[in-house]
Formats: C-alpha cells, sequence, structure tokens
C-alpha cells in the first residue's frame, strides 16, 4: 500500500541555562525564556511512575551521590589541618622548639588524597548508573511513542504538522533524557553539598558564615537587576534569529526560482536587513551576558577579602586556627557553586517536565480501535461494496458527505470524478476506515467495515496515490514494502507486470540500486510504476488509485495506464481522476458535486445525459 509523501523538519531545540550567583559557569539572561509545563505535578508524578522500573538503581545514584558530596565537603577542614601543622611548626621553630611534623604532614595530606578518591570514584560509579538509567528511559519512550504512532487515528495527524511530531518524537525524548540526567544527580549533589558546606563553616565561625551568606543576597540582586535589563534583547534575538533562519531555509529552498527571476540582489539586501537587526540584538544581548562573570566575580572576590580580615583577626586572637581561614576560603567558594548550579537545576526541570509532558500528553492520545469481538474474517471475500446512505463530516455540524448511496459488485472498475472538494478523496479514506461514518455503512460483501478488525480490513485494500511514496533503501526492498514476506522472482515477477522490470535492470545495481531520502535519482513517472508493483505484489482484493497519473508527462501515462489496467484486472477498483480521459473504460462512473452523487453511468451514457458530468467533460476537452 501506498501512500502520499509529506515532512517538515522540525524545530531545533535551543539550549538555555545559567546562574545567577558568582563562580563557574555563570548564566544567561535568557534562561528565565525557559518553557513551562501546565501540570508540574501530574507530569512529575508519571515521570516517576515510569522510573520505578529502575529504583534500585536510583537508590544506589542518591547514596553514591550523597557519599561521594560529603566526602568533597570534609576534604578542605582536613586540609585546614595540614596548613595548621606546617604553620605551627615554623613558629615552634622560630621560637627555638621543635620544627614541622612531617610524618603528620603526610598522613593528613594522604588522608586527604584518599577522601577526594573516594569522592571521585563514587561520583563516576553514580554517574556511569544514571546515564544507563536515562538513556533506557529515552529507549522505552521513543519504543512507546513509535506503537502509539500506529494506533493514532488520521484525525490526529490532521491536527498536528509532521515537524510538531517529529519533535515530540526526537527533540523532547532527548531534552528529557538530557536533563534528567543532569537534574538527579546534580540536585542531590549541590543540596548535600550546600548543607554540608554550611555546617562546616558554622562549626568554624559564625561570624564568618554571617559575611559569605550576606555576599550572597548582593550578587543575586545585582545580577537580576542585569538580567532584567537584558531579557528584551534576548527576545528580540531569537526572533530575529527566526526571521534570518527562515529567509534562508526559503532561499535555498526556492534557489532555482531566485535565479530564474533574477532575484539576488533582492534576496541579499533582504538578509542584510535581518543580519543587522541580528546583529544588533545579539550584540547588546551578550554584552550584558558577559557582565554577569566579572561582577559576580567581584563580588565574591570583595567576600574572600572579608573573609580573610576577618579570619586573620580571629586567628590573632587565637579563636580559630590558621587553617582554619584557609579551609573557610574553600568552603566559601564550594557554596555559592552548588547554589549557582541550583539556579540551573530549577530552569532544567521546568524544561524537563514540558517536554515530559508533550511526550505524556502525546502518548495518551485517545487511539483507534483495532480489535473488535467476533471479527469477520477476510478469507473467500469477493470484493462487492455498498455504500449505504453514508453521511460523514471532518467537523462536526460541517458536512462533507451528505447523503452517499452506491453498489459496486465485485471486479468493477468505478471511477470517482467531481470537482475540487467534492468528497473523492474523502471516499477513499471511509473506505480504508481511516476515519468511520458519521450515519449509514460501508458493506464488503454485506459486512460492516466496523465488523473487521483494522489491520485485516487494510490486507483487502492497494492503495497507488498522486504522490508516490518511496522510502531510502533498495528498489527491491521498495517493491516489497507491498509483501514483506515475497521472494525475490515474486518481486520480478510484480515488477514484471507493472512494466518497470526493464528499466531496473538498466540500471547500475538493478534491483540493489539504492533509492535516496528524496527518491530524487529516479523520474516521478519511473515512481508511479514502482508504486504499481508493489500493488500489484500485494495482491489486493480491493484496489484504489487516487490520481495516480496527474503529474506525469502523455507517453509516462500511458504507460502508467497500461500497468494500471492490468493491475485492475479481477479486482474491485475505485480510480479518482480529475484528467476525464484516464477513465472512459471504466465500469461505472461516480459523478459527485457537493458530497452527493449527482450523477452515475458509463461515459457514453453520461455524456448523452448533458449534465454535470457532460460539463466536465466538455470543460476540458473544448476547443
Amino acid at each position: 500500500m501506498s501512500e502520499s509523501k509529506g515532512g517538515a523538519s522540525a524545530r531545533p531545540l535551543r539550549a538555555r541555562g545559567g546562574g545567577f550567583m558568582g563562580g563557574p559557569g555563570g548564566g544567561s539572561p535568557g534562561m528565565n525564556m525557559i518553557e513551562k509545563p501546565s501540570d508540574f505535578k501530574g507530569t512529575f508524578r508519571k515521570l516517576l511512575r515510569l522510573m520505578t522500573a529502575w529504583r534500585l538503581q536510583l537508590i544506589i545514584v542518591i547514596i553514591f551521590a550523597i557519599g561521594g558530596a560529603a566526602f568533597g565537603v570534609v576534604g578542605p577542614k582536613i586540609l585546614g589541618r595540614a596548613t595548621t601543622e606546617i604553620f605551627s611548626g615554623l613558629m615552634g621553630k622560630i621560637g627555638g622548639g621543635g620544627g614541622i611534623n612531617y610524618a603528620s604532614v603526610g598522613r593528613i595530606l594522604l588522608s586527604v588524597l584518599l577522601l577526594y578518591a573516594g569522592s571521585s570514584a563514587l561520583s563516576f560509579i553514580q554517574g556511569w548508573i544514571m546515564s544507563g538509567i536515562t538513556q533506557r528511559t529515552a529507549y522505552t519512550l521513543r519504543r512507546d511513542l513509535s506503537d502509539k504512532m500506529q494506533r493514532l487515528p488520521m484525525r490526529f495527524f490532521d491536527r498536528y504538522t509532521n515537524g510538531e511530531i517529529l519533535s515530540r518524537v526526537t527533540n523532547d525524548v532527548d531534552t528529557l533524557a538530557m536533563s534528567m540526567n543532569q537534574v538527579m544527580t546534580q540536585f542531590i549533589t549541590s543540596v548535600t553539598t550546600v548543607l554540608g558546606v554550611l555546617y562546616m563553616m558554622l562549626s568554624i565561625s559564625v561570624w564568618m558564615t554571617l559575611i559569605a551568606i550576606v555576599m550572597l543576597p548582593i550578587t543575586a540582586i545585582t545580577l537580576m537587576a542585569i538580567m532584567k535589563r537584558s531579557q528584551k534583547y534576548f527576545s528580540q534575538q531569537q526572533e530575529e534569529l527566526g526571521h534570518v533562519n527562515g529567509q534562508v531555509e526559503e532561499v535555498f529552498g526556492g534557489h532555482l526560482i531566485v535565479k530564474a527571476f533574477n532575484a539576488e540582489d533582492q534576496v541579499i539586501e533582504r538578509f542584510d536587513k535581518d543580519n543587522d537587526a541580528l546583529y544588533a540584538s545579539a550584540w547588546k544581548s551578550q554584552f550584558f551576558s558577559g557582565l554577569m562573570m566579572p561582577i559576580s566575580g567581584m563580588i565574591g572576590n570583595l567576600g574572600y577579602v572579608l573573609v580573610s580580615i576577618l579570619g586573620g583577626v580571629l586567628a590573632a586572637r587565637g579563636q580559630i586556627a590558621v587553617g582554619d581561614i584557609q579551609a573557610f576560603v574553600q568552603y566559601v567558594r564550594q557554596f555559592s557553586m552548588p547554589i549557582t548550579q541550583l539556579a540551573q537545576v530549577s530552569n532544567m526541570i521546568q524544561s524537563m517536565m514540558a517536554a515530559a509532558e508533550r511526550v505524556f500528553n502525546l502518548l495518551e492520545e485517545e487511539e483507534e480501535g483495532q480489535i473488535v469481538e467476533n471479527p469477520v474474517a477476510i478469507d473467500g471475500l469477493n470484493g462487492r461494496v455498498t455504500f449505504d446512505s453514508i453521511k460523514f463530516g471532518y467537523v462536526e455540524g460541517k458536512p462533507v458527505i451528505q447523503n452517499f448511496s452506491a453498489d459496486i459488485t465485485p471486479g468493477m472498475r468505478v471511477a470517482i470524478v467531481g470537482p475540487t472538494g467534492a468528497g473523492k478523496t474523502t471516499i477513499v479514506k471511509l473506505l480504508m476506515r481511516f476515519y468511520d461514518v458519521s450515519e449509514g455503512a460501508i458493506l464488503v460483501d454485506g459486512h460492516d467495515l466496523r465488523a473487521f478488525n483494522r489491520i485485516e480490513l487494510r490486507d483487502l485494500f492497494g492503495m497507488v496515490l498522486q504522490d508516490a511514496w518511496l522510502f531510502s533503501g533498495s528498489i527491491m526492498e521498495n517493491i516489497r514494502y507491498g509483501k514483506l514476506t515475497a521472494s525475490d522472482e515474486e518481486v520480478r515477477a510484480a515488477a514484471a507486470v507493472a512494466d518497470v522490470d526493464h528499466f531496473i535492470r538498466t540500471l547500475p545495481d538493478g534491483y540493489n540500486m539504492e533509492i535516496n531520502e528524496e527518491s530524487s535519482n529516479i523520474s516521478q513517472g519511473q515512481k508511479q510504476l514502482l508504486t504499481i508493483a508493489r500493488a500489484l505484489l500485494a495482491n489486493p482484493k480491493i484496489l484504489i488509485l487516487d490520481e495516480a497519473t496527474s503529474s506525469v508527462d502523455t507517453r509516462t501515462e500511458m504507460r502508467i495506464q497500461e500497468a494500471m489496467h492490468r493491475l485492475t484486472q479481477g479486482r474491485t477498483s475505485f480510480i479518482i481522476a480529475h484528467r476525464l480521459s484516464t477513465i472512459r473504460g471504466a465500469d461505472l462512473i461516480l459523478v459527485m458535486r457537493d458530497g452527493d452523487i449527482v450523477e452515475q453511468g458509463t461515459h457514453e451514457a453520461l455524456l448523452e445525459r448533458k449534465g454535470f458530468y457532460s460539463e466536465l467533460y466538455q470543460s476540458q476537452f473544448a476547443s
């Protein structure tokens, strides 16, 4: 079965993030542009249920993350003892006493080395386990989404573009996996580090701790003021970037037209205008973003100075050891980093939940029923099709098919003609049960279509459409798509009947020639003949040909017509055509207008009647 090929490129997600405190990873004001989920709690519960399959691994990750962070927090305090030991030894030597106890210093340094090695090992293990969890989660979601796509009704694909669906399956799943990997470990590590460092700082000096804490809101207030001022420039940058990207895609997609009408100068002028606007907004946004690091660094350094001065005074009074000053300075730096990370994590959580919400919404879309109770078997059916007073509309209250009735006997070649919007293609969609009728019934050999399992029902049908759909792969694989269990000999036999075997054998690799992604390495007529061969291989009881010759030249049309004639032999066939010359030999012509059959009969009988069909025919062949 063939279908039209369509697609759209998904808009790439742009990376966002950043912090608002001092330390590494100073952020970008653009982080406030993070998309938020509409139902955070509900999405979070669904995500937790999904991850319960790996609860043991998650517990190990949490334990190891806490352990790794705790080891890192204890390190500076122990290292400070080495500094104190060296300072005491030097002062003792100056005072005439003993010197530095190198054995004691060595033991302290060895213990610190082992502590940091243990912290790194635990962090490595929990990172390895968490990467496995997130990738298995992404694998599960992609598999579930792929399965879901096969069960969704056509109404769903009418509501969403290919690009939107592709974005959910690729971008959103990738965003969820990457964010989950960072959020889980970084959140646990940051919280543990903040609490541990705060405890160690308080244990050294309450006053020094207060100075360090006071510097944080000063940094935050300063950077938030910069962010507020720069936000509009980041918004302008993204908008102008969209204009530039859209123009580039449009121009390169229509490059032939640009060349044909000598519009190069106009295109360049338009691009320069958009590029100048992008430059202006990007320069301002990046300038303000660049201010954040030096300003936060300056405020942070001021805090180090105040802490060092107060530490020196307290050490001179004998209230703290000299090594504690060194440890405290390290803790101040450690204290700001996890707070910055927590700010980044909060943004990542919003992005992760927004992506997860879109994925879960897709997974929860209403499916079309595939199985019915006591289904009718397709074996032994002859292909009689009856339309019994059917009515249908894509939107409730706006009917497309008003009151359609017809009785098609097995083996008949039925042509459906009419102006655009008359409902011709809708009839095909109802036959394939892509949609169900609103009223009435469509019967195959006296059985309502709704009494069949959908998959088995569609085995009755073969389709050849106007837009020949071929996938990237060999010609042999493309024809075999009609019957996956077919042998090579059966594929070649179908190609011979479709009058495409000779063409295939003239190709460099014959049946093994690879068709590229856009199917641009063969002609439109050759693609159409391949889809006819595919339909022949499927050997359906009922055949649907929808505008199969509308986009080819006259000579190729004759070849396709001959192949289609062989294809329709002995099968009930529905032929939709705008070129009325192609359906003169039909056993029955159904003339549609505004969703109703207004005339039916043979070509000659309808011309003699001098009705609507005659008007359509004469409009195409009038001198």
